[in-house]
């Protein structure tokens, strides 16, 4: 691979691209028609070369970004997932597997790793990106958990971050999977500085010259939407149980608490439950790893579920944003259902 010229690994397609300028492994994911996201051939290309480049003495820092202008990357390849999924294939969890490995490997990172969280950072792109020793959003940056859009709960390790995220910021975000700005990220511990996006290419050229850089290259301090709406998001989100939530903030005076309550009773009812009780249980698990376990134990018991397939279906296929879940409500779910998901046992058993 020749200096400052983008190439994909041998043996591997063009869907992510690397190139080594000066010191600096630049990643770039090469999916912009689709905001960049993940398949599994992606995630075994850039297991492999960061085991590459963290052998390789001549290579100081990783970074990675996602091409085109609309962002980093939006996630995995739910569409594709749904479609192994129906065929009863098993590919799914094991593509899960898989991603969570890397996050694993990108929190684990023996150098440092340089995230540019900049537009659209969602789902399996958090995974790539707030692991990292530098996670760096800007202006532009959209970073959210939507999984509960899609019959699905907040994976990729995220849990173990936003359940330390201060008060209830990282359970609203978790339940609703609502986006936020940069300045939020920040503040829910996703990421680490605030940048203007113009410059990205300067931290490029500093890291390739060997330079060592820290949160200091950015605002570490922003204030952000929801860190102003902590009183009604700590009030509502408290407790255990799902329906208590959406109650409380349908009831709330305040505009946000509201608009809040009215987006969590369109998510699927037992993926916002499972969500709930994620979240709660990764608050008390003392490593990342514990948490991916958790993640990959959800997945498997979600993967052939009807609401992920229904959800995917009405979001990304038919894109008709009318998903039929299988309870009509957060009433109608079933506390031994949410239980039995812990254990890895399918949701449609």
């Amino acid at each position: 691979m020749s200096e400052s010229e983008f190439a994909a690994r041998p043996g591997m397609t063009e869907e992510v691209l690397y190139a080594r300028q000066g010191r600096l492994g630049r990643i770039l994911l090469n999916r912009p028609r689709t905001i960049n996201v993940l398949n599994d051939v992606m995630v075994t290309s850039i297991l492999e070369q960061l085991g590459d480049w963290a052998r390789d003495d001549a290579v100081l820092a990783v970074s990675i970004q996602g091409a085109g202008e609309r962002g980093l990357c939006a996630g995995g390849d739910v569409r594709a997932l749904r479609t192994v999924v129906m065929a009863g294939s098993g590919e799914a969890v094991r593509f899960w597997a898989a991603e969570y490995r890397m996050n694993a490997a990108i929190a684990s990172y023996p150098k440092p790793y340089v995230a540019f969280m900049d537009g659209v950072v969602m789902g399996g792109g958090v995974g790539l990106s707030a692991h990292g020793s530098l996670r760096l959003v800007t202006e532009r940056s959209r970073v959210a958990m939507p999984e509960t859009t899609i019959g699905f709960s907040p994976d990729v390790g995220s849990l173990f971050l936003l359940s330390r995220a201060p008060g209830e910021t990282g359970t609203h975000l978790a339940m609703t999977g609502l986006p936020m700005g940069g300045a939020d990220a920040v503040g829910c511990g996703l990421a680490d500085a605030l940048i203007d996006s113009e410059k990205i290419p300067t931290i490029i050229d500093q890291l390739a010259a060997g330079e060592s850089l820290n949160s200091s290259v950015g605002d570490t301090n922003p204030v952000g939407d929801l860190a102003v709406q902590r009183d009604w998001i700590d009030s509502c989100y408290t407790g255990n149980d799902a329906g208590t939530i959406l109650r409380a903030l349908l009831a709330h005076p305040a505009p946000g608490a509201q608009e809040a309550g009215a987006v969590l009773a369109t998510r699927s009812p037992m993926a916002v439950s499972i969500a709930l009780e994620a979240i709660r249980r990764a608050g008390q698990m003392d490593t990342l790893a514990k948490v991916l376990e958790q993640d990959l134990m959800l997945g498997t018991a979600m993967a052939d579920s009807a609401d992920f397939v229904e959800g995917v279906r009405a979001l990304l296929v038919d894109r008709d944003n009318t998903p039929r879940w299988q309870q009509p409500s957060l009433a109608y779910v079933d506390p031994s259902g949410v239980a039995r998901a812990f254990t890895g046992q399918p949701l449609t058993a």
